[in-house]
């Protein structure tokens, strides 16, 4: 009965279109955690920072920037105890085109249980367990149009406000795209442009800010198939900018990246992939390392674990269905 009333509904979907499908994907993910970051603040070293970044704006008189604000703001980072985790969620996604060859699609999740981001070793809590949609787009001839209500992120910095509609095209070889959030805040425009040539990639973005315009560029050149060298410069409003030039290298399934700024920081990240196996290990200027290891288990399911210099750790097995 379940495999009519699927087959009915497709039927009905695609009536007066070029074109309809809709599919359907799950994912899960169950372990245990310790110590992991709650989300809830910022590091004492990124606070100092900022408060450092705010006595100079005020000392040279060019007033508060945004870090300074988030200075004053901004509250020691706490951690988890021990826990475990468990959540599962199923996307829908939905995606046709019209007579005239405009393509659109659209994207509802439903998500529930208690996240943990194994990338930022952060404990992300407990899931609301509701309907979410996500992202409605149309692809043409004129490029993307992308609607998501607070769900796009700023093209130059992600923790910067979210926008709620963007627009990608092609110009040549130049990719270009603009986002805007509609709020109002300081940081609602945002941009991002792209070319590549001959083996190097040069990479701008730019966003509106309180204290004048955020902007970044990137250049990164492959000298063959195994060494790139990458170099950018930042330059957020208010403050001093900041260039970075990192090499990284991989070699019969050895990685080594190398990164060095002019502000004094620097960061070393090694990996080891086999198989379905890898390993990663990263330290920086301040002694803070991390190091995750995870292995294919095959039909869709991952181990992954994790730890790191703040005691944080985590562990446990996710799925794709």
């Amino acid at each position: 009965m379940k495999k009519l009333l699927i087959a009915s509904t497709a039927l009905v979907a695609t009536a007066g279109m070029a074109s309809a499908d809709i599919t359907i994907s799950g994912h899960a993910a169950a372990g245990i955690y310790s110590g992991l970051g709650n989300a809830d603040g910022v590091t004492a070293a990124a606070a100092a920072a900022s408060t450092a970044t705010a006595a100079t704006a005020a000392a040279s008189g060019t007033g508060f920037t945004t870090l300074a604000v988030d200075a004053l703001t901004a509250k020691a980072e706490t951690f988890s105890g021990d826990g475990v985790y468990s959540n599962a969620g199923v996307d829908f996604t939905m995606t046709g085109a019209t007579d005239n060859g405009i393509s659109f699609s659209a994207a509802v999740n439903i998500d529930a249980g208690t996240e943990v981001d194994t990338g930022d070793f952060e404990l992300d809590g407990a899931d609301g367990g509701t309907a979410g949609l996500g992202s409605v787009s149309m692809t043409g001839s004129f490029g993307t149009l992308t609607f998501d209500d607070a769900g796009i992120d700023n093209l130059y910095n992600d923790d910067f406000t979210a926008a709620d509609v963007s627009y990608s095209t092609t110009v040549g070889a130049v990719s270009l795209s603009v986002a805007h959030d509609t709020s109002g805040a300081a940081d609602a425009n945002s941009m991002s442009a792209g070319y590549a040539a001959s083996g190097m990639t040069f990479t701008l973005a730019a966003s509106e800010a309180a204290a004048g315009t955020s902007s970044s560029l990137k250049v990164a050149y492959a000298l063959n198939d195994s060494v790139s060298v990458t170099g950018k410069t930042d330059q957020v409003a208010g403050a001093e900018s900041i260039q970075t030039i990192t090499a990284a290298t991989t070699l019969n399934g050895v990685s080594v990246a190398l990164s060095s700024a002019n502000n004094s920081t620097w960061d070393v990240d090694l990996g080891y992939t086999a198989g379905g196996f890898a390993l990663t290990y990263g330290v920086d200027e301040t002694d803070g390392w991390t190091a995750t290891a995870t292995s294919a288990l095959g039909g869709g399911a991952t181990f992954a674990a994790g730890v790191d210099s703040n005691d944080s750790m985590y562990a446990g097995v996710s799925f794709a269905f």
